[in-house]
């Protein structure tokens, strides 16, 4: 997880673009099909996000065993409104892996204040997502619909794999950060 997240970091913005970029390919006459169609694999398999609601969002906090906060990336880059920024909850499956693996422009908090701005971002009508790259759990995204890029790219492309609903999240979760300590200590 960590040296996915290191990775990601230095590049996150450059990321987030090229999905962008790549999306847009989805409205070329028949080259769009097969990029929908690798979008959707990579989302499902690789990169993608799940929907959740406030209080799955508060109980992924609770039992993540350390939590961060750092900027929206998607609203650092596409900056297509005035919400708040600093309302993205890093999650690490243990404090190590969240100190090695914490992006430079983050830093450590409670898992109280990470469910205050959990509750102001659902005031504010943001859609709540939690991250999970290659295996990894590793962010609650507090995101707007205009610069979101999974909804964008679902919404707007037809990706429709790399945002959706998952009825049994907290318990994946749960079930990753047990299997996760269990690598930990072994």
């Amino acid at each position: 997880m960590h040296h996915t997240l290191k990775l990601y970091d230095r590049h996150r913005k450059g990321i987030l673009r090229l999905y962008m970029f790549f999306a847009a390919w989805t409205r070329i006459p028949l080259l769009g099909r097969l990029v929908r169609w690798v979008a959707n694999m990579y989302g499902k398999n690789l990169h993608g996000a799940y929907l959740l609601t406030p209080s799955e969002a508060e109980e992924l906090v609770t039992i993540a065993e350390g939590v961060a906060v750092a900027p929206c990336t998607c609203r650092t880059v596409f900056k297509n409104c005035d919400n708040p920024v600093n309302n993205e909850i890093l999650l690490g499956p243990t404090e190590h892996v969240l100190h090695e693996a914490m992006p430079h422009d983050s830093h450590e908090i409670t898992g109280e204040e990470a469910a205050e701005i959990l509750r102001d971002s659902h005031s504010r009508g943001l859609i709540l997502s939690i991250v999970k790259c290659k295996g990894d759990f590793y962010a609650i995204c507090s995101c707007c619909s205009c610069c979101c890029v999974p909804l964008r790219m679902s919404k707007q492309y037809g990706i429709g794999e790399v945002l959706v609903r998952h009825k049994d999240i907290v318990k994946e979760f749960r079930d990753y950060q047990l299997a996760y300590g269990a690598t930990e200590k072994a």
